[in-house]
């Protein structure tokens, strides 16, 4: 009886032990989609993206609809972010000499979450560093606020009363976007440029 109480709880710790292992597989493979790029679900190109009406680097109102034709690129971030925006440019950057004349077909775009700060002349400053590709945005407070729920970007002031400043946190991630402006696939801010342009290469020349 004991002996047979032992293997029914030794089966039990198994079947734990089994299961464990399912969730622990199943948490990786979500965090490496989550790295390696967010693929679209059914509705997502609906659901990720639209009309924008902002100012560019050089003072001038655009519109989504100037870019139709090439493929977008998109990150929401800020110039005074100390670390996920800095990171993420650079990847891209990175991706963009990898793709060589590929990533003429490409239009990269940094939209502030700060336009009480990131002027046109801030944004020019910040985005050159990087690439001079790489095409800042911003607009007034409304505008911005538009453009981020269109692309499901969620952005909030953090008050830092030690320093008697602020900072913006959002969310950090890459949306790509067709020549026609219909959404794609997300990357994670964490990808990588060698990642990053091997996604993208793959895609552009498809398209």
């Amino acid at each position: 009886m004991r002996k047979r109480r032992s293997r029914l709880q030794t089966s039990r710790r198994l079947l734990w032990i089994a299961a464990g292992a399912i969730i622990v597989v199943a948490l990786v493979a979500g965090l490496e989609r989550w790295i390696s790029g967010i693929g679209p679900q059914p509705g997502a190109a609906q659901a990720i993206g639209g009309p924008f009406s902002l100012i560019d680097q050089e003072g001038r109102r655009v519109t989504d609809r100037e870019f139709r034709g090439k493929w977008m690129l998109v990150y929401f971030g800020y110039t005074r972010c100390p670390d996920a925006c800095p990171t993420t440019l650079n990847e891209v950057a990175g991706a963009l000499e990898k793709l060589g004349p590929l990533a003429d077909r490409l239009q990269p775009l940094f939209i502030t979450v700060d336009p009480a700060r990131d002027t046109a002349a801030e944004l020019t400053s910040y985005t050159k560093a990087f690439d001079t590709r790489i095409l800042g945005l911003t607009g007034s407070p409304a505008e911005i606020a538009q453009a981020a729920t269109a692309y499901r970007i969620t952005f909030a002031r953090h008050e830092m009363p030690q320093v008697s400043d602020y900072a913006m946190d959002h969310t950090s991630v890459l949306t790509l976007l067709d020549a026609s402006g219909r959404f794609v696939i997300r990357f994670g801010d964490q990808i990588g440029q060698d990642r990053l342009a091997e996604k993208l290469r793959a895609f552009l020349e498809k398209g």
